[in-house]
């Protein structure tokens, strides 16, 4: 049975190392689609309004959709800028949706951040440039991941929740 797990947050939140180990626990045949990926690594795009990579990010979702098959999607995923896709998702995705929000303040990001191992590649002055406030999207199953939260408890809360749907 297909699956949609959307893990959003800002940068630096922990949303990619959760989504790896929701993945890595939820084993092979699990679809990751990671926005950086997509956006920046597979078409090199600025992260405007209707950039392209907001429709392949939504066909690769249903591809993954088609194949019956688990698809983890994560990224910042601006409500601003994505909210129209993503509830499009929600609404045509066939199969149990998650969704997850990383609701972390902007010191802890930069903590969690300076951890990474690209950390260098941009910092506090970025991150405050492409900071989102509680950008919630506001559906009805959206659930929140708090600052008390370690990546591995939110890695368990989102797994015990999939498990809890059984």
């Amino acid at each position: 049975m297909s699956r949609l797990i959307i893990i959003r947050g800002n940068s630096g939140s922990g949303k990619t190392t959760i989504s790896k180990n929701v993945q890595k626990y939820l084993g092979e045949g699990t679809m990751l689609v990671s926005q950086d990926d997509v956006r920046i690594r597979m078409l090199n795009v600025e992260d405007k309004e209707n950039n392209p990579a907001i429709q392949l990010i939504y066909d690769l979702v249903m591809y993954g959709n088609s194949l019956d098959t688990t698809v983890v999607l994560e990224g910042i995923l601006s409500n601003k800028k994505y909210s129209k896709m993503l509830n499009m998702l929600l609404r045509d995705f066939k199969g149990d949706t998650h969704v997850y929000y990383i609701d972390v303040p902007f010191e802890e990001t930069l903590r969690r951040h300076a951890t990474k191992d690209n950390h260098e590649e941009f910092g506090e002055n970025e991150m405050k440039l492409w900071w989102k406030e509680h950008d919630y999207l506001g559906v009805a199953n959206e659930k929140s991941i708090k600052k008390n939260m370690t990546i591995d408890e939110a890695t368990k809360y989102i797994v015990d929740n999939l498990n809890n749907e059984k």
